[in-house]
């Protein structure tokens, strides 16, 4: 079986399962300084992740098959090899107070668990600001695992203080996602982040946010109801 790891192929002579397999064979074997991270070894700590033919994966978790691509994870500085620096992208989920504000000390039922159980599930294996095209060009967007920690703690019974984490994710943030879905595709939580950045998108606008290219589209136009900022009628009347 032969691997592309950085852009240098190595042989494996030995049967071996997953990637992380294949990459405890090769620093054994041929390789003492490839270094990568690892951890449970059970696609629960989410340290393992790679980059693996284009696709963000957990190493730990992922099949080894002959002439398999493996990359460190994109849009993150590589350390050494497969190992990336995830420090900005933990002061991402700071910026979006990914965290209880205020506890409304509420009784919690098994119901209330359940509007939060999922977003809970987030491994922090920063795969899906690998796939993300908008956090590629901007640096400071909050990102995907950011947006649906936000999320999370709006529908959290025991924060009392919704309006905190609706107000943080507003710049650079849930109006900035293309909803391409990468991140959805790629989480191994089965998280669905571009569902749960739509739903924030509602409740942005229940607290009175709308996007701001539709506002800067619309503005200046006249419908026709009395509201008019002095740019040529494009011809709508809701009154006709």
């Amino acid at each position: 079986m032969n691997l592309k790891i950085i852009d240098k192929q190595y042989e494996i002579e030995e049967k071996v399962d997953t990637i992380l397999a294949a990459l405890k064979y090769i620093k054994s074997s041929s390789n003492q300084e490839l270094t990568f991270r690892s951890g449970c070894k059970s696609g629960v700590c989410g340290s393992c992740a790679v980059v693996v033919n284009g696709i963000e994966k957990l190493a730990c978790t992922t099949s080894c098959n002959d002439g398999d691509n493996i990359q460190a994870l994109k849009n993150s500085q590589v350390i050494k090899d497969l190992v990336v620096d995830m420090s900005h992208e933990a002061k991402r989920l700071q910026n979006a107070t990914g965290y209880l504000n205020i506890n409304s000390n509420s009784s919690i039922l098994q119901e209330d668990e359940k509007l939060i159980d999922i977003q809970s599930n987030c491994i922090l294996c920063h795969s899906c600001y690998s796939s993300c095209p908008v956090y590629e060009v901007n640096k400071d967007f909050i990102g995907p695992f950011a947006l649906t920690r936000a999320y999370r703690y709006i529908n959290d019974k025991k924060e009392n203080d919704v309006k905190s984490h609706v107000d943080a994710i507003q710049t650079n943030g849930v109006w900035d996602c293309t909803l391409c879905g990468n991140c959805s595709m790629v989480c191994p939580a089965n998280i669905d982040i571009k569902n749960d950045i739509m739903k924030l998108r509602n409740k942005s606008a229940q607290h009175g946010y709308m996007d701001p290219a539709f506002s800067s589209n619309t503005a200046g136009m006249d419908f026709g109801g009395g509201f008019d900022t002095g740019t040529p009628d494009f011809g709508f009347n809701p009154n006709f």
